[in-house]
């Protein structure tokens, strides 16, 4: 089946988040009352995937068996390679700082490259080998992955596409991720990135720590902001076929690579609650103020990744997307602000109501991004500032938006890369400047 047939196709799905899915791409595939039988069905292979200890208490335990072609052990030993443009933690390119850094989009590239070598990182945190922390990383490609399949073993990877949709063929089976998207595939999980567009660029972060799970509500209650049952998982679907195909795997910060005889997309089923998943942001309910000031940016949060210390997260997933704006006497943007947590800000498509977007590419654009790192004081830029304060207070929809933020309590780190590259904006300080001095 050609990418336009597969584009223009209708992916079966499995819904639910953090649920335990059973699926087989041939009937009688998954054994019953059972993992690991003396012999599984047509001769396939049981085999436990397990991302998080053995011991890990029943509601924290992810795992998830599949039944195979033949065992994922059968390759030849892995070989180091060039990292190309991958860091990460601990990562001593360039120190942490208090400097507001912003970016424009990185150009796509010229020479054929796929989403693996065009990976090129821009901040890191926390201690990939410790298991805290993240990357934050961008990738543009404009060549499918055909007989190169890739995993990570140092974290979990939330892909956030900006332009060109993806197909995410995983030994689960396949995902869709178009703009307004995300996907997630667990550690350790093996897949190759097909383009059913010419060329393709987003974002991922790089998830060193806990696994992302939906924010618990509190007073919200039981409905509203992400609901579980939105979140999708592929149906199985398997590859068999034989040839020369190269795994790269992400270890201890460093890219390695195999050779395999055959497709390590060969599970015929599988069941558990450890597996890829996909996301339309477009299906999140936003909550947010209805009388005078405004709430939290915590409010939309989509995912969290928990820390040791209750309440702050190794990693959160927060965007703001389209909504109404209504608040009654009140400066409706963001509110200039210091934070305990380091926030990274991208932008998908349209403006973001706390920034302008200046001619010719300049300012807060989609494709770009910015850091504001822990007590670093940011907020609304002087135009967007004088046109909040002054305009008249009626009910707005914030269209034709969305943004999103990764956001740690580690501060971030910057790659060379992210500091010598022509993208990072010279003047973003200025932005700040200007602003008159209250009178009494």
């Amino acid at each position: 089946m050609n990418a336009q047939k597969l584009k223009n196709n209708k992916l079966k799905y499995l819904s639910g988040f953090g649920n335990e899915h059973a699926s087989e791409a041939v009937a009688g595939a998954l054994p019953v009352g059972r993992n690991s039988p003396q012999r599984v069905a047509f001769g396939l292979y049981a085999e436990q995937l397990s991302g998080t200890a053995f011991t890990m208490p029943r509601s924290d335990n992810f795992r998830s068996w599949q039944y195979r072609l033949r065992p994922s052990a059968m390759h030849a030993p892995f070989r180091r390679i060039d990292d190309g443009m991958w860091r990460s933690a601990p990562c001593a390119e360039a120190e942490a700082s208090p400097n507001r850094l912003r970016w424009n989009p990185l150009p796509l590239p010229e020479a054929p490259t796929d989403f693996v070598q065009g990976m090129a990182t821009l901040l890191t945190n926390g201690d990939a080998r410790l298991q805290r922390g993240v990357g934050v990383h961008l990738y543009a490609a404009n060549r499918s992955m055909a007989d190169r399949f890739f995993y990570s073993a140092d974290g979990e990877l939330l892909i956030v596409p900006q332009a060109g949709t993806l197909l995410l063929h995983t030994e689960f089976g396949r995902l869709h991720a178009a703009p307004g998207d995300i996907a997630a595939i667990p550690r350790g999980v093996k897949f190759r990135v097909e383009l059913l567009d010419a060329a393709a660029c987003g974002y991922v972060c790089e998830n060193y720590g806990a696994m992302f799970r939906l924010p618990d509500l509190g007073p919200i209650g039981a409905n509203g902001l992400a609901a579980a049952r939105d979140f999708e998982a592929p149906a199985a679907a398997f590859e068999d076929c034989d040839g020369r195909f190269e795994v790269v795997a992400k270890f201890g910060g460093h890219l390695w690579a195999a050779e395999f005889g055959r497709s390590p997309l060969d599970v015929v089923a599988w069941h558990g609650n450890y597996y890829p998943y996909r996301y339309d942001l477009a299906r999140f309910m936003s909550i947010n103020t209805v009388s005078f000031d405004h709430a939290d940016p915590s409010i939309f949060t989509v995912l969290t990744s928990a820390s040791d210390v209750p309440g702050t997260a190794n990693c959160d997933f927060v965007i703001f997307p389209p909504r109404w704006m209504v608040a009654e006497d009140t400066f409706r943007p963001p509110w200039f602000h210091r934070n305990l947590m380091s926030e990274y800000m991208g932008l998908i498509h349209g403006s973001y109501d706390g920034k302008m977007s200046a001619a010719k590419g300049a300012g807060f654009v989609p494709g770009g991004g910015s850091l504001h790192n822990c007590m670093s004081a940011h907020g609304p830029d002087k135009v967007t500032f004088e046109k909040a304060s002054g305009e008249v207070l009626k009910p707005i929809y914030q269209g034709a938006t969305l943004a999103f933020m990764f956001e740690s309590r580690y501060a971030f780190e910057p790659t060379r890369l992210a500091m010598t590259t022509p993208a990072l904006q010279q003047d973003y300080d200025k932005v700040w400047q200007g602003f008159n001095k209250a009178q009494f």
